[in-house]
């Protein structure tokens, strides 16, 4: 990892725990607030233990445009959990036949960025 990509990475992390010390959740409950913040920070440390291996610079530079997006999604939503994905029409297919694997197919290619991580972790 380059100089310049440790400082970008590490100035997400830190900019990742400022913003969950300020963080304020849309209903304004204090219980709500703290739950929220808690899942900032418990998401922030498990996906960046989690890459911290990584060494292929593509691979870097996804996981920053993944991160950046989430930050800005969440702080324009208020809403620290990531978004759902868009379902396409006619999502909900029967249990099964051909029909339930296009649904499943047209699922993995709509999904965003800033999903990408999620679902290996959670």
């Amino acid at each position: 990892m380059t100089p310049v990509t440790r400082q970008e990475v590490l100035g997400l992390y830190r900019k990742i725990f400022r913003i969950a010390k300020k963080w304020q959740s849309a209903s304004g409950q204090i219980e709500e607030t703290i739950k929220e913040k808690e899942y900032i920070i418990n998401e922030a440390k498990t996906l960046f233990r989690k890459n911290k291996n990584v060494m292929d610079p593509k691979l870097i530079k996804q996981c920053i445009e993944e991160c950046e997006a989430r930050i800005e999604i969440g702080l324009h939503y208020n809403i620290p959990y990531p978004r759902p994905i868009h379902l396409p029409p006619m999502g909900l297919a029967h249990k099964q036949g051909r029909t339930l694997r296009h649904q499943e197919k047209l699922r993995k290619i709509s999904k965003p960025i800033y999903l990408k991580s999620h679902d290996e972790v959670s």
